[in-house]
């Protein structure tokens, strides 16, 4: 894995292409703020990571681990969110001094990944929640958009585990892979992201390179 940055989403908009002729729907994600707490080697942990704090907030809403453990590392202050990004080998871990990079980590057109925590749609039936197909929706038939018969039959004659039901809906981890930063607007401190991400808006994200396309344009 790349380093990667924790953001926050502010919500859709759109930008105009001029040689295409055509406007381009992009999500807008706030990335301010973004440090290295903590360096994690070979050596000393097993393993080669660096954590990235993101988002301050009320030093009385973090408990005493937390408070000591970001104030050994030397964090600014307070902060919300700590991920892990992890590495193949100490060399190639970044400079803890010299900081994240921030929106200058990606540039225009770049492919990333976004990793969010979908939207809650409380509890839903079969059709929204699995996209089944219901029943018929002729008169006289009573059950449009029910479960319907859930059992095997005389054999063998149960219910299999994993039988999707109605049930909660959303709020599930959730990546979004191959999406296109149309933008780095380094002075504002966001990226201008192609399509839609996981999440409402004023969720968190992890913005990664992406691990299944080139970072070339």
């Amino acid at each position: 894995m790349s380093l990667g940055i924790l953001g926050k989403k502010v919500g859709m908009t759109r930008v105009f292409d001029a040689e295409a002729g055509c406007s381009i729907p992009v999500t807008v994600v706030d990335v301010n703020g973004n440090e290295f707490l903590q360096v994690k080697t070979s050596e000393k942990d097993g393993y080669s990571a660096i954590q990235v704090a993101y988002d301050d907030q009320k030093e009385s809403r973090l408990n005493l681990p937390e408070r000591t453990h970001q104030a050994k590392q030397g964090a600014t202050g307070p902060k919300k969110r700590i991920q892990e990004f992890r590495f193949e080998s100490d060399a190639d871990l970044p400079n803890k001094e010299e900081g994240h990079p921030g929106a200058a980590l990606f540039e225009d057109g770049q492919w990333v990944d976004v990793i969010g925590t979908t939207k809650g749609k409380g509890f839903q039936g079969n059709v929204k929640r699995h996209n089944h197909n219901g029943q018929p929706d002729g008169h006289g038939h009573m059950m449009h958009r029910r479960t319907g018969a859930i059992g095997a039959g005389s054999t063998p004659a149960r219910v299999w585990k994993g039988q999707k039901m109605p049930g909660h809906d959303g709020v599930v981890k959730r990546t979004t892979q191959n999406l296109k930063i149309v933008q780095v607007r380094q002075e504002d401190g966001v990226l201008l992201i192609s399509g839609a991400v996981p999440g409402h808006n004023g969720a968190y994200v992890t913005v990664r390179p992406a691990l299944k396309k080139s970072a070339a344009k």
